[in-house]
């Protein structure tokens, strides 16, 4: 068997993944742009990728490709008729980050919450010894408790965070952004009711047709001008322009990304122009890589291949 991983430093270089060797010859790549996936896949009979395109145009030219292992959950990046019509098998990993990615959007709800970054410069930029008193508090915050947590997507980490929320004293309320959650543990409401009453709002839906620009300048204008936004689902879920204009007219007050529209992040992205992290924080689309996640997500990929090797069906995804 030849195997080609497309993306090896997506996982991080930190993490071992000789265990692939196990299976055939080996060929690593670190990164892969678009344009050289038809190139590097050509004789592979499985490809190992996350973010590269897998469509006709990447794929016509490699006949003996029988297995995609996506190194994700998420398969926006594949043309599933086009493989099925290959009758290529198509697999992801799914739960591996939940824990991870629940953590970090409590953390970024807590720092903007808190309005830590500014505290921390208060007292690293010498004002905290400098004043008279034990104490400083001149950015208002808020207790979490009792405040009223939106979760867009109940899947299974807008439901880990919907129970970290209720373990703050939150209220949770839901929008299913599928239509067709059936979740009876916390309240389901439609996206304007959503909008209209909750203090957070966090996105953890899978972007579709349906998601694209789901929160745009309509949503915005609906939200309260205290609200904060999480995003940790796919960049494209929000309108880049339109948040801007959200932040910097108060439409609401803050949020947290770690997503964005393009990755790594474009240099005329207007967010960039907006310095304040007690207003817009960004992490480098990190939230899921913890190693314990990382080192999980491997093992779920050997377990994918394997299966298929034993003529077992294992995380494949059918369209």
């Amino acid at each position: 068997m030849k195997l080609v991983i497309l993306e090896r430093n997506s996982v991080g270089i930190d993490i071992d993944v000789s265990c692939f060797e196990q299976f055939g010859e080996v060929t690593y790549y670190a990164n892969t742009t678009a344009e050289q996936v038809a190139e590097r896949v050509q004789e592979s009979d499985i490809i190992i990728s996350n973010k590269a395109p897998m469509n006709e145009h990447t794929l016509a030219g490699a006949p003996n490709v029988k297995l995609i292992c996506l190194l994700a959950t998420g398969y926006d990046c594949v043309d599933l008729t086009y493989c099925k019509s290959r009758g290529i098998k198509v697999t992801n990993v799914v739960n591996y980050c939940t824990s991870a990615v629940a953590q970090h959007t409590i953390l970024l709800a807590l720092m903007l919450c808190e309005k830590i970054a500014f505290y921390d410069n208060y007292v690293k930029s010498g004002s905290y010894s400098a004043q008279d008193r034990f104490s400083n508090f001149d950015r208002a915050f808020h207790d979490l408790e009792g405040r009223t947590w939106g979760i867009v997507g109940m899947g299974t980490i807008g439901h880990k965070v919907a129970e970290l929320a209720t373990a703050f004293g939150c209220k949770v309320l839901f929008y299913s952004a599928s239509g067709k959650n059936t979740c009876t543990e916390y309240s389901r409401v439609d996206l304007d009711t959503l909008l209209q009453t909750c203090d957070i709002v966090s996105l953890h839906c899978p972007l579709t047709d349906r998601t694209r620009n789901l929160i745009d300048k309509n949503a915005f204008e609906k939200m309260k001008p205290t609200a904060i936004l999480i995003n940790v689902a796919r960049g494209p879920v929000v309108n880049t322009q339109d948040l801007f204009k959200a932040l910097t007219t108060g439409k609401i007050m803050a949020a947290g990304l770690d997503v964005l529209e393009k990755e790594p992040m474009d240099p005329s992205n207007p967010l960039n122009q907006i310095q304040d992290s007690t207003r817009l924080i960004i992490t480098p689309h990190m939230s899921w890589a913890s190693v314990e996640s990382r080192t999980r997500l491997i093992s779920e990929i050997i377990k994918n291949i394997q299966a298929f090797l034993d003529g077992t069906d294992r995380n494949v995804i059918t369209s």
